[in-house]
């Protein structure tokens, strides 16, 4: 019993030493998902010549083979078909797929259209319409600063409505388009590449007739200019898939409250390079509505952290 209780001991350390190089790595790799996800309206910048609709296909396409291919070479088809057996499940990646279309379309135009901070914007209220969601959808209870967030985040949209002279469509429809999104997926309960699997394949036909119909009208821009172009497309496969399996990996190694933290890297960085790369702008009354939005966000991160602290607390407590 001394010796079972010796060879405990001698494995703690070494076990202590693989969960801190795991919490490392998804350290890395989320915050390597959430910076390329930061930079993603360079990419979108240097297809501006083509069609916001005609990238998306592309980016459905490209994605799904991509995707494919990754399965086939894990040998994972097999959860694959499990997973379109599961009829429920289907249907909730299905409409996923709705929503996510919406969201990729709508941040191509936005990027290629001069909004790049506005689609910046939609990603910090990301968080807040999830909150807001939750309410609605699962009847959960507000905390206190749950509600103090939710109420800068609305006093936000009122200041950017006024100081625009229109409300921030952009941003309320990325925001709610992938708040959605990510709700569909949680209730789905499926992995990330299969999910994403089903969802491109769901929309694989509409872009492949859609594709054909820009062929058809001679507009298609894929094989008819440079062949840099022409790889930038072929290149969304890869561009949408390695940041969503950067992201899975982190969200498998470190707790939720830090994998939240690190999502503002995305925003944070869009802003940076809307003002500073692109040359967008950003005048006081704008900036003030930011302002309240990243008042509602710490708030709400304050939050989530004592919460998961205090929830560790009660696990640890004895009986």
């Amino acid at each position: 019993m001394n010796r079972a209780g010796v060879g405990s001991a001698s494995e703690q350390p070494a076990r202590g030493a693989a969960e801190r190089t795991a919490q490392r790595h998804g350290i890395t790799a989320g915050f390597s998902a959430y910076a390329l996800w930061g930079v993603f309206p360079l990419v979108f910048r240097l297809l501006e010549e083509v069609s916001a609709v005609e990238i998306l296909f592309h980016r459905i396409a490209w994605s799904l083979a991509v995707v494919l291919g990754v399965l086939a070479v894990q040998h994972r088809y097999a959860e694959l078909a499990t997973l379109v057996r599961h009829r429920r499940s289907l249907q909730r990646l299905a409409l996923a797929a709705v929503f996510i279309s919406i969201n990729w379309l709508t941040y191509i135009w936005a990027v290629n259209s001069g909004h790049v901070v506005d689609a910046a914007l939609g990603y910090y209220v990301n968080p807040l319409f999830t909150v807001a969601l939750g309410v609605i959808v699962l009847h959960e209870r507000l905390r206190p600063a749950q509600k103090v967030a939710l109420g800068f985040g609305v006093a936000s949209v009122l200041v950017l409505t006024v100081a625009n002279g229109r409300v921030p469509w952009i941003a309320l429809v990325l925001a709610g388009s992938f708040g959605m999104y990510g709700y569909l997926k949680k209730d789905a309960g499926a992995a990330a590449l299969t999910s994403l699997a089903i969802e491109t394949a769901v929309l694989a036909p509409v872009a492949l007739v859609g594709l054909a119909v820009f062929a058809g009208r001679g507009e298609l821009s894929f094989t008819n200019g440079s062949l840099w172009r022409d790889a930038l497309l072929a290149g969304l496969g890869v561009v949408t898939a390695v940041p969503l399996l950067l992201f899975a990996t982190a969200a498998t190694r470190i707790p939720l409250s830090m994998l939240g933290l690190l999502q503002y890297i995305t925003p944070t960085m869009q802003l940076i390079v809307g003002v500073a790369i692109l040359g967008e702008s950003l005048p006081p009354a704008r900036l003030a509505g930011f302002a309240l939005v990243w008042i509602a966000l710490t708030v709400l991160a304050t939050d989530a952290v004592q919460s998961e602290r205090r929830s560790r607390r009660i696990a640890v407590e004895p009986v």
